[in-house]
């Protein structure tokens, strides 16, 4: 090893100490030992596999879902003073990164599941010095996660032939069902789970009927200066709202995959460098990208599960400060959830109408909106938070709760 943990932790990431459970993760992974992290949006999870890779002789392969949050991952990484790089389709130099790969000059390398599973990188990876996998977003390799990608199931046999090498897997939002599908699929021991508190004090959670969407969100903007997002459920209703909010003094731009590759940049880019322009984006956006002080979230759709509301609104306040996460539904939200159970495949339309069933409990609920979130996650919260839209105005009644209940139950 080149340095002892917080010697480094110093030198390189410009911190004193360890935040919540980093040093557990990073002693484990130092150690041998196969390792899952699950930590929220915000605490930390790259550097318990950037650390160890700087410390240990080799390089640590990363497997990432998204090439754009790869891309950025890599930018940050390389900031730090850390040798990283990726081998993607968008990619040009990928002999230059074998051949650093070969030659032990790469701490850091990053690849998509698909690739990581091929017979090709299994056989470059033989003539590497390998320290450590770090499976991110590890939530994709479970069908009972709220992103299910096969590609993550094929990951199993690249670790078993690697079987000396410790494996950890990250991810923000995991329910115990999940919890225990990633152990298996990854085989990763019981006893190598590592959760931390999933509580976001600094962010206040309002939920609320749409009616009036532009109007509401307008109102939102004028009430919380700095950078935020809005997510929309569809490429076009990204663009009908950038353009309706655009007419306002704030700069608004959208995002999503409908774009040019150039424009996206180009827009993330701007928000990214902006201290309060709003990106109206669909859900991928935000993945990874590191900006701490967004300030607000606003989603103008019912998100997919509890997994995924969980994660888009937190990444707002991830440098501490307070922070609004606000969502605005309707009943017809609810009527497309339940009509596209039928186009999943019916081993997974239980977990599926379990979600829509969690997503109904925490808009209808009079209660603390915390609550409901840290309880799904399996944790013991109080009963009150004082930081959310229930908390600070208890409300006389849920005029939604009637027509939520049908809809659950229809």
């Amino acid at each position: 090893m080149h340095s002892n943990p917080l010697q480094l932790l110093h030198d390189i990431f410009g911190f004193e100490s360890f935040r919540g459970v980093q040093k557990r993760v990073v002693e484990r992974v130092l150690g041998g030992s196969h390792t899952l992290a699950v930590m929220p949006t915000g605490a930390g999870k790259s550097l318990c596999y950037q650390l160890p890779a700087v410390a240990t002789e080799g390089c640590c392969v990363v497997v990432s879902p998204l090439i754009a949050l790869m891309h950025d991952q890599l930018r940050s990484a390389r900031a730090l003073g850390i040798r990283a790089a990726s081998l993607t389709s968008v990619d040009s130099d990928w002999r230059e990164t074998q051949d650093r790969l070969l030659a032990g000059e790469l701490d850091l390398l990053y690849v998509a599941p698909e690739r990581a599973s091929g017979e090709g990188f299994r056989a470059l990876l033989e003539r590497a010095r390998i320290c450590l996998f770090a499976i991110d977003e590890a939530h994709c390799v479970s069908e009972w996660g709220h992103d299910f990608r096969p590609d993550y199931r094929l990951l199993r046999p690249l670790l078993d032939r690697f079987a000396h090498i410790p494996r950890l897997a990250l991810t923000a939002t995991a329910d115990a069902h999940t919890r225990r599908d990633i152990l298996a699929q990854l085989g990763i021991p019981d006893d190598g789970l590592i959760i931390s508190g999933f509580d976001r004090p600094n962010i206040r959670y309002a939920i609320q009927p749409r009616d009036g969407l532009k109007q509401q969100i307008t109102h939102i903007l004028a009430a919380n200066p700095g950078p935020g997002i809005v997510y929309a459920p569809t490429r076009a209703a990204v663009e009908k709202l950038a353009d309706s909010l655009g007419s306002g003094e704030r700069r608004v731009l959208p995002y999503h995959a409908g774009l040019a590759a150039e424009v996206r940049a180009a827009n993330q880019a701007a928000f990214m460098a902006s201290e309060d322009m709003v990106m109206v984006a669909t859900v991928a956006f935000g993945m990874g990208i590191d900006k701490p002080d967004v300030r607000f979230v606003v989603h103008a759709g019912l998100p997919k599960s509890i997994e995924s509301y969980y994660q888009e609104s937190g990444r707002a306040g991830r440098d501490g400060d307070p922070a609004v996460a606000t969502l605005l539904w309707g009943a017809e939200d609810f009527v497309l959830a339940r009509q596209r159970i039928s186009e999943v495949e019916p081993v997974r339309q239980q977990s599926e109408r379990a979600r829509i069933a969690a997503m109904g409990a925490l808009v209808e609920t009079g209660g603390c909106r915390r609550a409901v979130l840290l309880r799904h996650f399996g944790e013991n919260p109080p009963a009150t938070c004082g930081n959310c839209d229930n908390c600070l105005t208890p409300p006389a009644t849920i005029d939604a709760t009637a027509t939520a209940q049908k809809l659950l139950s229809a």
